[in-house]
């Protein structure tokens, strides 16, 4: 085995951004006395919600629909009963490119009938550069602290040996707790268009660490 001493450091970066996208789940519900018109009246609001998330054109990024239910409501929970009604939910996911418009949006889907509306969840998309950027600096941090240590001891690197990513990825974010909307069970929507929500994009932390092992000269203790 090589003499040659070795240099092993850690390198580490945080980096504070502000969110690319934003993340809403919007539940649209009908309940009636029977499954046909449980759908019927499902699929009316389905399109309502749908017609609204379109007409702001580019500023939706991704609309996907994630699911689809259509439940009996038993009149006894606890055995086996007559059903009382039918539920029907759609469950639909929405990702925002354009934060201008989130606050009006959360707004009038929150006030369509029997809608329901989470979010908004501030995320990075995946293959943002702030990854990249967050791995180069603590990939520098790592050569930056092992030619300290180097010249600490009279010494200076020579070669890298090894190099390994200990994880890259977002911390909590800690923000603001998602607004959560609700229109009245069961009522129309109310006359005239509702008052866009003033909402704040949560500042999104990202860490990145890698492990880094460097050979140097011999350190000249005597100096």
């Amino acid at each position: 085995m090589s003499d040659v001493p070795v240099i092993s450091v850690r390198g580490e970066a945080v980096l504070e951004v502000e969110p690319e996208i934003a993340r809403l789940s919007v539940h649209v519900q009908s309940q009636e006395d029977d499954r046909r018109g449980a759908l019927d009246r499902l699929a009316e609001r389905n399109d309502r919600c749908l017609e609204l998330v379109r007409s702001y054109g580019d500023a939706v990024e991704r609309l996907e629909t994630g699911g689809l239910s259509i439940t009996p409501l038993l009149r006894h929970r606890r055995r086996e009963g007559e059903v009382r009604a039918y539920q029907g939910t759609v469950w639909i996911k929405l990702v925002i490119r354009d934060f201008a418009v989130l606050g009006e949006l959360v707004a009038r889907l929150g006030d369509l009938e029997r809608t329901y509306v989470h979010g908004p969840d501030w995320d990075l998309r995946r293959d943002s550069e702030v990854y990249a950027r967050a791995a180069r600096q603590a990939a520098q941090e790592a050569v930056a602290r092992a030619r300290s240590y180097a010249d600490a001891l009279g010494a200076r690197l020579t070669g890298l040996l090894e190099l390994s990513d200990e994880g890259l990825g977002r911390a909590d974010a800690g923000g603001p707790v998602p607004v959560r909307l609700a229109a009245a069970y069961g009522a129309p929507e109310s006359a005239g268009e509702p008052e866009p929500i003033d909402l704040e994009p949560a500042r999104q932390t990202v860490r990145a660490a890698v492990e880094a092992r460097f050979t140097a000269t011999a350190p000249d203790l005597d100096a």
